[in-house]
């Protein structure tokens, strides 16, 4: 008995708690972002620059190369050796790499399954007819600005590809724009993407460009996350984005 009555009184302990103590309720989940690559580009005013992206397949132990502007890989699906510089690395699913304008990388699926890789291109309009990775690849554009990123300034930029996690049922965040410019591929879930007062849904594969006076929300009205990529330029020591609207310029 003696021990029941012990046990009863901790249990009661414990379920009754004490008077004004104050009830926490557990946090929404935090977006996350994952810097994947990146880099300093010392000016971006040389010549007009443009946003394009390609998706690449090579089957198992093709090779390829690529020798073009500025840009980024990342691995989708299987994975890719980058031979550049005299060094090697294999990357595999959500992995990627800067490759600088003018040098050469070779390129060698791996063996276990087709290797599929997207490589976005900060290019001068001269570069973008060139073809991207040489054959056997199989190169697919799927975007292309068909204007010149505009806004550009003087100085030096950070040229960064980052993979951004919204958290199910994320309000739309308040209005913002790019400080730079940015180019957006949804990986998987739907975004809900307001522009001038109209939201659209944009799910997997959907790219959204975001040039520096666009002012827009981003919301994940969704069950599941919305993990996107983003391609993003934006003045050294300036974040990428800004509250509001840019301020007009006198």
């Amino acid at each position: 008995m003696q021990f029941r009555t012990t046990g009863l009184l901790l249990l009661g302990a414990m379920a009754l708690p004490a008077p004004g103590a104050a009830q926490t309720t557990a946090a929404p989940p935090a977006i996350t972002r994952t810097v994947i690559a990146a880099t300093k580009l010392p000016t971006v005013t040389d010549v007009p620059l443009h946003f394009k992206t390609v998706s690449i397949t090579l089957q198992p132990d093709e090779r390829s190369s690529v020798s073009a502007a500025n840009g980024i890989l990342y691995q989708m699906s299987g994975s890719t050796e980058v031979a550049l510089d005299g060094e090697a690395k294999m990357l595999h699913a959500g992995e990627g790499l800067f490759i600088a304008g003018g040098k050469t990388a070779a390129l060698t699926a791996g063996r276990g399954g087709p290797s599929t890789f997207l490589h976005f291109f900060l290019a001068p309009a001269g570069d973008l007819g060139r073809l991207a990775e040489t054959a056997p690849a199989a190169v697919r554009e799927l975007y292309r600005t068909a204007n010149s990123i505009p806004d550009l300034q003087p100085g030096g930029y950070d040229l960064n590809l980052t993979r951004v996690t919204f958290p199910a049922q994320m309000p739309s965040n308040p209005p913002h724009h790019r400080s730079g410019a940015a180019l957006y591929f949804i990986i998987s879930g739907t975004g809900a993407n307001t522009v001038d007062g109209k939201t659209e849904a944009k799910g997997p594969g959907s790219l959204i460009y975001e040039p520096y006076a666009l002012v827009h929300q981003w919301g994940n009205p969704g069950n599941e996350p919305l993990i996107f990529l983003a391609f993003n330029i934006n003045p050294e020591g300036v974040a990428a984005v800004l509250p509001g609207a840019p301020a007009k310029k006198q």
